[in-house]
């Protein structure tokens, strides 16, 4: 069995090959398998037993709720402790006090979503994140050796790109998509210099959910080039779902090292899900009714890791 590294180490090689790691979204078990099996259909694919692909899922307030903390720690640890790098997120929380939760509950990373927030707001907020998970990280040995599961990372937002993980008509009000808009490099090297975050998510024309039709306007990829050669952190690409490959593919090039899929895996379940119920009226077992959307999911997270790894 291969050694499971640090999230922090698998970030830090794959933001040094200008690869990135995904992080997917789940609100079940279906979506959690999903994930885990498209990261070991691609390692098996490509690598055999001499790597394996990480991922990270990820779940917001809501999805926590659902799932439940612990619950998703547990899972997450079930198959991490079988060799397959997979960690978990605490995605979009909007309170100290549940990033307290998660982290407490035995998350590997969590987000710090203050981008509504003034950026004074947002980086004491932000920074009492930050504290807080270094306490419950194990130290700087974990650093230097790369091998302690608690080495927690905490990230922050800055420039607000919507909530919502829904189908959309028009992008969402407020959203920082224009070129005048994005997050400033010098935010952003203020912005981490006065909270100690581990990762950046900034507003490089992206934003959560996706246009109908699946295409959203281009990424503003010479502004993340400029921001990641203005701070050396690894950056995060949040609403990458209406993305084209193409542009998910050169943010990855220029300082992307995370890129969060959440939407289009909502699609594809609910699609396939709906057929599966059309088509098999008289079957009332779930897992069989729920397979097909498992296999849509999978079959599109693997896509989303060719890309992002760089896989051809």
């Amino acid at each position: 069995m291969l050694k499971v590294k640090s999230l922090r180490q698998y970030i830090s090689e794959a933001s040094a090959q200008k690869k990135a790691i995904g992080h997917f979204n789940i609100s079940n078990l279906e979506g959690f398998w999903a994930v885990v099996r498209a990261a070991q259909a691609v390692s098996e694919k490509v690598f055999g037993e001499k790597n394996k692909v990480p991922v990270i899922v990820g779940t917001s307030e809501g999805e926590r709720d659902f799932i439940g903390l612990t619950q998703a720690v547990a899972l997450v640890r079930s198959v991490r402790d079988s060799g397959q790098p997979v960690f978990l997120n605490a995605d979009h929380t909007y309170s100290f006090e549940r990033v307290k939760e998660a982290i407490d509950a035995g998350y590997d990373m969590a987000i710090f979503d203050g981008a509504k927030l003034s950026i004074e707001e947002n980086i004491t907020q932000t920074k009492k994140c930050v504290e807080y998970a270094r306490t419950k990280s194990s130290g700087f040995l974990s650093k230097i050796f790369w091998n302690d599961p608690r080495d927690i990372l905490l990230e922050g937002e800055l420039g607000y790109i919507g909530q919502s993980s829904k189908i959309l008509d028009a992008i969402p009000e407020g959203a920082m998509v224009n070129a005048e808009a994005l997050t400033k490099p010098s935010d952003a090297v203020r912005f981490i210099k006065e909270t100690g975050i581990d990762l950046l998510a900034p507003a490089v024309g992206n934003f959560h959910g996706m246009l109908r039709g699946g295409k959203d306007p281009a990424l503003n990829i010479p502004t993340v080039a400029s921001i990641y050669q203005a701070v050396g952190l690894p950056l995060v690409l949040h609403g990458a779902s209406g993305n084209s490959a193409e542009d998910i593919a050169k943010s990855v090039e220029n300082g992307v090292a995370i890129v969060h899929v959440s939407t289009e895996l909502r699609v594809a379940y609910t699609t396939a899900l709906k057929a599966s119920l059309a088509a098999q009226p008289d079957e009332n077992t779930p897992y069989k009714l729920s397979i097909p959307a498992l296999n849509a999911m999978q079959k599109l997270v693997e896509k989303k890791i060719r890309i992002i790894q760089r896989i051809v």
